[in-house]
């Protein structure tokens, strides 16, 4: 009765090993297999604006990259983009395809941010005589416009995607630990799994194989007693 509690015991205690090592495995997948999605997506992204940026480049052309990402660090666009969320822009080659409402990112003109990439929205378009675009843009938390007007050229592009807080993920994959626990660590329990996984199945028809020696000398031992 001992031995059979014993190995009840046994049998749920492998179980239960056997459920947590599944999600742990399921788990890191997912961790590694979104890693290794938005890695592609950036490459991608890269490989495609290091084409266009050669391209330019022979024709005598500077435009800014057709994709570039920047991560918000201040609160002035919440509660449509928050602080540390990562915002994905496209580049604008007509500026009548840009409209009130848009969210855009663009070098500040203005003498208290001169130089700083900003991304707010466009309060208001107007098109001077001669023909250029002036963009009034504003944070969706600012009480008021923002103190210079914008031209075409300083427009980075149109933001097209928000990716809430990445921003978070970004400076911890910054650091050692970071990538460590992120990167490394899943890394290895996927490949560590798979191998012992590997084993196990390349073992299975060894032991398969060494049953039936075993059970065939069995037989032939048996025949030999009735010969006997």
């Amino acid at each position: 009765m001992g031995d059979n509690l014993e190995t009840l015991e046994t049998k749920e205690k492998a179980k239960k090993s056997t459920t947590v090592k599944k999600i742990l495995h399921y788990i890191s997948t997912v961790i590694m297999y979104s890693l290794i999605f938005i890695m592609a997506i950036v490459f991608i992204c890269f490989l495609v604006n290091f084409i266009d940026q050669n391209r330019n480049i022979k024709n005598g052309v500077t435009k800014p990259p057709i994709f570039s990402a920047y991560t918000i660090v201040s609160p002035s666009m919440v509660p449509a983009i928050n602080v540390l969320d990562l915002v994905v822009t496209v580049r604008v080659n007509d500026p009548e395809s840009l409209k009130v409402g848009d969210v855009i990112t663009f070098t500040s003109t203005d003498y208290r941010y001169s130089g700083v990439t900003v991304t707010h929205r466009i309060n208001k378009i107007e098109k001077t005589t001669d023909g250029k675009y002036l963009f009034t843009t504003k944070g969706d938390a600012n009480n008021t416009t923002d103190a210079s007007r914008i031209e075409f050229d300083d427009i980075y592009g149109k933001v097209i995607l928000r990716i809430p807080k990445v921003g978070y993920l970004q400076y911890y994959l910054s650091s050692a630990s970071g990538w460590i626990f992120i990167i490394v660590l899943p890394a290895l329990a996927i490949i560590s799994y798979d191998i012992v996984k590997l084993i196990k199945t390349l073992g299975k028809p060894k032991e398969k194989k060494d049953t039936n020696e075993k059970q065939k000398f069995k037989v032939k031992k048996k025949i030999g007693r009735y010969k006997e």
